[in-house]
């Protein structure tokens, strides 16, 4: 079998996998700042629950991967490469690849290698090192109304009429906020306003300029 490891800023995402390749099982760890702990727990339960799983591989990625890997003596592959060959593999007629994570938000752009046929990277975009625009924009609104980050997407699509909401900055979002809920905005049409401000500045920011192609594909929390 295979051990997968996705170090991010918020989470540590673990998938086992057979030989060929399909799903053992997977899971999601919030690492809650200590992604090599989390990783070696991880590890642990997947081991305990398949004591006769000879592990022929460890793999990571992600923002903490290379660390982990010095650590771990992991081999280690940047997080786009593994995006892009996961694709390749399993959607191949996907062309561009819209990733939003805790820490990064990524426009991929996908094409196909004229001599082996093999998916490559054409093109890609990348946040800059700021919270507006990812996971953590979202995770730190939700705190602030009490809410966690899973129950989003039901309470946004309770929402007829989003109020418009500042995305390009996190400081400037909690300031409407505030506004808003001042002026008795419900929960559900807060959520969905940050939810289109998220929206917004991805396609402002990270997507000008590039050329979307069919198929889409969207990964990340």
């Amino acid at each position: 079998m295979h051990l997968g490891a996705d170090l991010g800023s918020i989470s540590v995402n673990l998938v086992l996998l057979g030989d060929d390749y399909n799903v053992v099982e997977d899971h999601y760890i919030r690492h809650k700042g200590q992604p090599v702990k989390a990783l070696a727990e991880g590890i642990d339960d997947v081991l305990t629950r398949h004591p006769a799983a000879e592990i022929a591989s460890l793999t990571v990625t992600g923002s903490g991967g290379k660390l982990a890997a010095e650590i771990s003596g992991a081999g280690f592959v940047n997080e786009i490469v593994a995006q892009t060959a996961a694709v390749g593999r399993l959607y191949p007629k996907v062309h561009t690849v819209v990733e939003i994570g805790g820490q990064d938000s990524k426009l991929i752009i996908l094409g196909e290698d004229e001599k082996t046929g093999r998916t490559v990277i054409r093109d890609f975009a990348m946040n800059t090192i700021c919270a507006a625009g990812t996971g953590s924009f979202l995770d730190q609104q939700a705190s602030r109304l009490g809410l966690t980050v899973e129950e989003f997407g039901d309470l946004a699509l309770k929402s007829e009429h989003p109020p418009r909401i500042a995305g390009r900055c996190s400081v400037f979002a909690k300031s409407d906020m505030i506004h808003l809920q001042q002026e008795g905005a419900p929960d559900y049409d807060i959520v969905a306003g940050l939810c289109f401000a998220m929206a917004r500045n991805f396609k402002a920011t990270i997507a000008k300029g590039k050329d979307f192609r069919l198929d889409y594909c969207f990964m990340g929390g």
